[in-house]
């Protein structure tokens, strides 16, 4: 059995925890409310005035100017995280982590020791909240794309159970926007064939599904019948490591989509450092608003870990290797591969004596977080695009 774990609210929540009159207010994680930034999250109060991730900033105080703006403190959110991920590891060893604040967990391995899935779920979500004050929604399923609905379905505070007797009871009755890879643009197609639900994407045919989605319709019809067959991974077994978000409304604006690549990256160097690897090949994943996808990968001329190298890399691929005149985009991602067991350095990417600084101030900060958790350190020009 599979475990999704998703923070509600994470990012508001935390700041929330923080500074408790907070609480009851609408809390909206983006900075100055003036500035080009864009939200990286809303508490379930500013989402009744219509606020959403990725939304811009000035956007955000237009429909709430009541709103209280706090500073995108990744390091915060980090070092939170961290801790959760602490609460899971007493379960199982198989966490697999998608982003700061969800998880997938495989604990079918340690049933014996704790009990059916739904009891480890729900004492995850009853320690995360004694010991942390926050509070996680939890899917339990039989794969991780049924464990990823159910998590989503009864928020906040959510925990649903698919029975692997009764899936199609489960999938057939949703819209098929919760099928992974329906976008707006393949909704609008499914909607003009007369799919709506789950139950109808089943009972369309493969070859239908093939003619309008080409291989994208293998992965729908797999999909509507509950099929998917990836196992956990977890970091130290990963050949890489990755982190990506999409976005509530597509993003055209590069400044916004780098800012988003720089958390993304800034994520992904700190779990590098985290296990002693350093990784040699740097991707970027794209999604756009007609749901064409496409990767970019650049390898260096050697393996590293340092958060300004690995942003570099990524940040010029966004910037300079995309199709000219693309549409807007629904998704980004960052990722590496290619590691290396620490200490392989030979110095060619970078002036020694820069690397020596970069790699100190990356370990200096990691330090100051894992030992003092609140410590505010951020790279300049962090903001959102994280979906909660």
């Amino acid at each position: 059995m599979i475990l999704h774990v998703d923070m509600d609210a994470f990012y508001a929540s935390v700041e929330e925890l923080d500074r408790p009159e907070l609480v009851g207010r609408p809390v909206i994680v983006a900075g100055d409310p003036h500035s080009r930034g864009v939200v990286s999250a809303a508490n379930y109060v500013a989402r009744t005035f219509g606020v959403h991730s990725a939304m811009p900033s000035a956007t955000a105080h237009r429909l709430c100017p009541q709103g209280v703006f706090m500073p995108v403190r990744m390091d915060r959110y980090v070092d939170v995280s961290h801790e959760i991920q602490e609460i899971f590891y007493r379960y199982t060893p198989l966490v697999e982590p998608l982003s700061l604040d969800e998880a997938f967990l495989d604990v079918s391995g340690s049933v014996g020791l704790f009990g059916p899935a739904e009891q480890i779920g729900r004492r995850i979500k009853d320690e995360i909240r004694d010991e942390l004050q926050l509070v996680a929604s939890v899917g339990v399923a039989p794969n991780m794309f049924l464990a990823k609905i159910a998590s989503d379905l009864d928020k906040p505070d959510g925990l649903v159970v698919v029975d692997e007797n009764n899936i199609q009871a489960f999938l057939d009755p949703l819209p098929v926007s919760r099928i992974w890879g329906v976008g707006r643009v393949s909704n609008q197609t499914l909607d003009g064939l007369g799919i709506r639900t789950v139950a109808q994407l089943r009972a369309a045919s493969l070859d239908l599904l093939r003619d309008k989605f080409g291989n994208m319709g293998d992965h729908l019809w797999q999909l509507a019948h509950g099929i998917d067959d990836r196992s956990v991974v977890p970091d130290h077994e990963a050949k890489s490591i990755s982190h990506e978000t999409t976005f509530a409304t597509d993003i055209a604006d590069m400044q916004t989509l780098q800012a988003c690549l720089l958390q993304l990256t800034e994520q992904v160097a700190r779990r590098l450092r985290r296990h002693g690897l350093t990784a040699r090949t740097v991707h970027i994943k794209v999604r756009f608003a007609d749901f064409r996808t496409v990767t970019r990968n650049q390898t260096l001329a050697e393996a590293t870990d340092l958060t300004d190298e690995l942003w570099r890399t990524a940040s010029e691929m966004l910037a300079n290797r995309l199709p000219k005149n693309h549409p807007a985009v629904r998704l980004v991602g960052m990722g590496v591969s290619g590691f290396d067991e620490l200490g392989q350095s030979q110095g060619l990417l970078f002036d020694q004596e820069e690397r020596r600084r970069q790699g100190k101030l990356d370990s200096v900060t990691d330090e100051i977080l894992n030992r003092f958790g609140k410590g505010s350190i951020g790279r300049a020009g962090t903001m959102g695009g994280d979906e909660e």
